[in-house]
């Protein structure tokens, strides 16, 4: 791993793309960058340094889960979109976790990534209700291990150090994030104890794009029409990105820690964001991304929802989160 510290003049110097208004007044203005692209690759929309890197945290999900669908990965659709999932910890997630290692002759006891409580607010109270402390299966990348795992098992490989990234299911994924994103910048460790690689946003962008219009038949597809087909798994209820993919039909979305957010058309347009603020206000990389599709053409009612929302007081709207410089 390397710790080398890369400029930040990218996200000091972006542009304000979000504004949150309350009674009349700009409370709160977020910078951020945005990078759009076509199926070709051109680059569409652009809004400050796209080609600097970025950590893209969980969005990443979907290609590393690609990197093991071409290594043999071999599950059902509603299991395979687990492994790209952030899930909330439903129930429904739990199991999926559970059934992914089964079916490779694993408990959740290999699970090595960080202990946590569920990320879904009614989830994680329950889950404090029934007196239980943190645990790796109820981590929202509890199924990104799985796959990993179930991948290791399939190919012979050992599972009690599947996290260093030296080992061999780390080593294919990032071949594939470098083919896929781009050019690696620098690795470091994401939340979960799994490698991170820092790439070129405007890489994220392409990236989503192609993924979301692949053929049938190649593993690209399959990873995209899992996610697409059970975003319910991706995601979980009343999260952004479930929403978007469950009401824009074709798209391929991800949200990920930080305000990383990233998603791709049927049509092979692909966006990508980053809020530089990082996570005290993920909405507004949630405007960002449904207005950067609007703009490119993907047009539905979640994206149009979604582009905006409202600031409240005591329960009502008294103002609203807004893109701008678009």
């Amino acid at each position: 791993m390397t710790s080398t510290t890369t400029d930040s003049a990218a996200l000091d110097e972006a542009p304000v793309l979000v504004h949150v208004t309350r009674g009349g007044l700009v409370e709160s203005a977020h910078h951020g960058r945005v990078a759009g692209t076509s199926a070709t690759g051109e680059t569409l929309l652009e809004r400050g340094d796209v080609s600097a890197p970025v950590y893209p945290r969980s969005t990443l999900k979907p290609v590393q889960s690609l990197a093991m669908v071409r290594h043999g990965l071999d599950i059902a659709p509603p299991l395979l979109a687990t492994v790209c999932s952030s899930h909330s910890g439903e129930q429904r997630h739990l199991d999926a976790v559970v059934e992914i290692l089964a079916s490779v002759g694993l408990g959740v006891d290999a699970l090595q990534n960080t202990p946590a409580l569920p990320l879904g607010e009614l989830e994680h109270a329950r889950w404090l209700a029934a007196g239980r402390a943190p645990e790796p299966i109820a981590q929202d990348c509890s199924g990104k291990h799985a796959g990993m795992l179930a991948t290791c098992v399939v190919n012979g490989w050992s599972t009690h150090d599947y996290l260093d990234p030296t080992h061999p299911v780390q080593v294919a994924i990032a071949v594939t994030v470098a083919a896929e994103v781009g050019p690696v910048a620098t690795t470091s460790v994401d939340g979960c104890g799994a490698p991170l690689p820092a790439v070129p946003l405007d890489g994220l962008a392409r990236a989503f794009g192609r993924l979301a219009c692949a053929p049938a038949g190649t593993p690209e597809h399959r990873v995209a029409q899992a996610m697409r087909s059970h975003p319910e798994m991706v995601g979980g209820e009343d999260r952004e990105v479930t929403t978007l993919m469950a009401g824009t039909p074709g798209l391929v979305a991800k949200d990920g820690a930080e305000s990383v957010f990233a998603a791709g058309s049927a049509d092979g347009v692909g966006v990508a964001v980053k809020i530089s603020d990082g996570a005290p206000f993920a909405r507004a990389r949630t405007a960002v991304l449904a207005t950067a599709l609007l703009r490119l053409g993907v047009e539905s009612e979640a994206t149009r929802s979604l582009s905006t929302s409202p600031t409240l007081g005591h329960g009502r709207p008294v103002g609203v989160v807004r893109v701008v410089g678009f």
